[in-house]
């Protein structure tokens, strides 16, 4: 535009006033052609059976026809004074594929458009990761294999701002095949795959994540500013360069722009970069679940990842956190799996079975979303107690057919008395529940399951899944510097 200014201001210099009205009805046309947002491209999925929103920019007062191919109609909008217009499309079952006519002072074609499910997969390195690194082999096993043209990606580049943004620069749909496969997160392909499989639905995965980011990072400001525990903890934050943790930076850029995008759920793996700050973790994630869903204007699921065991610098914060990951699960439309028995080494942060985890996502969402209901996808959880003496009898749900373990004894419980120091228990199965005991603790009055930074236990549903940390107290727990 700077460009053709200078040329216009020299045109004007030379009295050359036919060129120069040229000029300028070349430029008022370049300025109301029909622009669409980066997301409505060819080879996107559309979410079937609702509503989705069509947007966009042209010149003020322009005319645009909308003519999807699956239906005998058409849609008209005006844009308004700022040069921005809006509207809604009906959309069908799940199908394809598909074209879009968009016509205003220009035409817009977009192609090979499918009607599917829609999920959003954000997080941070957990949910970044993909084939890519080496230590993926399983993703790298699956690239040959991985030409689905009923699976398609977004991604959306890392960025930032102050401000919210109402487009992403830089993005596009693009099929699923082994070279896109290989760079896409490896638990979102995996899910998607998982779905497409059990549903036979097209599957459009939008790839948000960043490696090292804060929840805080990934939610608007006014969540952070309006609440002083929020606000505590985001002030311990450290800050790391290529690893934005200011709040909302992340959100503008990478979250709002979607919005407008109707999608059928979220999937999430984050907490990471939050455990220094776990006493803040609840309402900062439950809040930042609620304005997502406000931005959206859509109450959809949420399914995450509890994060896995690993030896942070902090003795039990990874406890704590994943403690209030647990209370959060509690808040309506949401679910959590438990994936404490899928890391090898503690001392590593990315666990590579990135596969089960992606089923445990995807069963949780058929389960609740799609009404699967034959699958059990839930880990076992605490229930309630009874003290008899000096034993506790603890009792689960999610494990109606009972326990299995690895080796020859349950590990991971420990029992308190009435001085609040914890010892390891022993553990019998009896019926429907465990029998919790220590010799040496005559009247017992607490008991913890899992709850410390790198507990592996090795206790399971006969479904296979992990029972979930707990604990029967509400003491302080220490947060000591591990040398």
């Amino acid at each position: 535009m700077v460009f053709i200014n200078t040329i216009i201001m020299k045109l004007i210099q030379l009295r050359t006033l036919k060129t120069l009205v040229a000029i300028l009805a070349f430029t008022l046309h370049c300025q109301g052609k029909v622009i669409l947002p980066s997301i409505l491209s060819s080879h996107m999925v559309l979410q079937q059976n609702t509503k989705v929103k069509f947007w966009g920019k042209g010149s003020p007062k322009e005319v645009i026809i909308i003519k999807p191919s699956w239906d005998t109609a058409s849609y008209t909008i005006t844009t308004d004074g700022n040069a921005k217009w809006s509207t809604y499309i009906n959309t069908p079952a799940a199908s394809g594929p598909f074209t879009i006519e968009i016509k205003g002072s220009n035409t817009i074609l977009l192609e090979d458009i499918l009607i599917g499910e829609v999920w959003l997969c954000s997080g941070q390195s957990n949910m970044e990761m993909s084939g890519n690194s080496l230590k993926l082999r399983e993703s790298v096993l699956e690239s040959p294999n991985a030409t689905n043209n009923k699976i398609r990606f977004f991604y959306v580049p890392k960025s930032t701002s102050t401000f919210p943004q109402d487009n992403i620069d830089d993005a596009r749909w693009v099929v699923c095949s082994p070279s896109e496969m290989i760079r896409f997160s490896a638990i979102g392909y995996f899910f998607g795959k998982e779905l497409n499989k059990s549903l036979s639905y097209p599957i459009g995965l939008i790839g948000a994540y960043w490696g090292g980011t804060n929840a805080e990072a990934w939610s608007p400001n006014y969540l952070i500013e309006n609440n002083n525990i929020i606000k505590k903890g985001l002030s311990l934050a450290t800050p790391n360069p290529g690893r934005p943790h200011e709040s909302s930076i992340v959100y503008n850029a990478m979250i709002y722009p979607l919005a407008n995008f109707n999608i059928a759920g979220v999937i999430w793996y984050q907490g990471e970069s939050n455990t220094n700050s776990y006493f803040a973790y609840e309402k900062l994630f439950r809040g930042m679940i609620d304005a997502w869903r406000t931005v959206w204007q859509k109450d959809f699921p949420f399914y995450f990842v509890q994060i896995a065991p690993y030896r942070y610098k902090f003795s039990n914060v990874g406890a704590l956190l994943r403690e209030k990951q647990n209370i959060v699960s509690k808040h309506p439309g949401t679910g959590l799996v438990v994936i404490s028995d899928l890391v090898p080494d503690t001392l590593d942060i990315h666990p590579t079975k990135k596969i089960e985890v992606a089923i445990r996502l995807a069963n949780l969402a058929l389960f609740n979303t799609y009404q699967l209901r034959h699958l059990k996808p839930f880990s076992p959880e605490y229930s309630s107690h009874i003290i008899e003496k000096d034993k506790f009898k603890i009792f689960f749900s999610h494990a109606e057919s009972g326990f299995v373990w690895d080796g020859e004894e349950i590990k991971g419980f420990e029992i308190a008395g009435e001085d609040r120091i914890f010892y390891p228990a022993e553990v019998k199965f009896e019926k429907n529940y465990l029998v919790v005991f220590n010799k040496l603790i005559a009247k017992p009055i607490a008991v913890r399951f899992g709850f410390h930074n790198t507990t592996v236990p090795n206790l399971f549903n006969k479904e296979r899944l992990p029972v979930n940390l707990f604990r029967t107290d509400n003491w302080e727990v220490a947060t000591d510097p591990i040398k």
